[in-house]
């Protein structure tokens, strides 16, 4: 039997963390940041958890 590929994209940009819930980073950071405020800059910057509602998706995406 072949072995279980870990999607490519999914890992670069999730990781797990020692609890077995899936981190993520935060969209709309990338560009066009000039017209937000250092508040909203600094509320997007860091990571968070994903929902309970996609992890089931992302750890199939991982093979956890």
């Amino acid at each position: 039997m072949p072995k279980m590929k870990t999607h490519s994209s999914a890992k670069k940009r999730f990781k797990q963390t020692g609890s077995g819930k899936i981190k993520r980073f935060q969209a709309n950071t990338s560009h066009l940041m000039r017209k937000r405020s250092k508040k909203a800059k600094n509320r997007l910057c860091g990571s968070t958890l994903v929902s309970k509602a996609d992890e089931k998706r992302i750890k199939a995406l991982l093979n956890i």
